[in-house]
């Protein structure tokens, strides 16, 4: 069971709908409880970095995230939720949940901000799990106005060029987090989840 975790904001059905396209059994959730002792979680996200913070706060939803990547298991972060596995996130000047080193910046320049539609993903390690099947220069749907900018370059798996290249995908061995929104990008993005899905399949049996 996948657990998608629901503290109020993100397009929980879309990626229940998409994670169960490619095979997963995948619940949303806003229970601690049931998010700590998940196979595997999805941490969706739209909206404000602050507000999100305080949302999992004040559910225990930031504990049960702990507790779950302690324990070793398959994690995904998507836009926002990929944004709030970072240190310290600038919109709202608040720590995030600490799961990488590193820093959430506001893009500083850009054709226009926020960065919405499509744009192209370059991987930089394509021989990870993630990228099966996905070609470099594969097209994803974007929406944020924040980047994540990791202390550990050998973190970033993939870059996005917007004004300038920054990261859009962060593999930190059990953990995955994507800028884009792979709910929302047609047939790559379900090709992504079903790589995410048969990761957890293999870490987790």
């Amino acid at each position: 069971m996948i657990a998608i975790i629901d503290y109020g904001a993100g397009n929980l059905r879309s990626i229940q709908k998409a994670l169960e396209h490619v095979g997963a059994q995948a619940t949303v959730t806003a229970d601690p409880a049931t998010v700590a002792r998940a196979r595997a979680v999805v941490l969706p996200g739209v909206g404000s970095g602050g507000a999100a913070m305080q949302r999992l706060k004040a559910t225990g939803l930031d504990e049960a995230i702990r507790e779950a990547t302690a324990r070793g298991r398959p994690f995904l972060g998507i836009c926002l939720g990929m944004q709030l596995l970072a240190e310290h996130h600038a919109e709202g000047e608040v720590e995030g949940l600490g799961l990488f080193a590193g820093e959430v910046r506001r893009i500083p320049q850009g054709p226009k901000i926020p960065h919405m539609g499509w744009n192209q993903v370059q991987p930089l390690r394509p021989d990870l799990p993630l990228f099966k099947g996905i070609p470099a220069g594969a097209f994803f749907y974007f929406a944020h106005s924040y980047y994540v900018e990791p202390r550990d370059p050998s973190g970033v798996a993939a870059v996005t060029d917007y004004g300038t290249p920054y990261c859009s995908v962060i593999v930190s061995d059990h953990l995955w987090g994507t800028q884009f929104h792979p709910e929302k990008s047609g047939a790559m993005g379900l090709r992504l989840l079903a790589n995410f899905v048969r990761w957890v399949g293999e870490r987790v049996p």
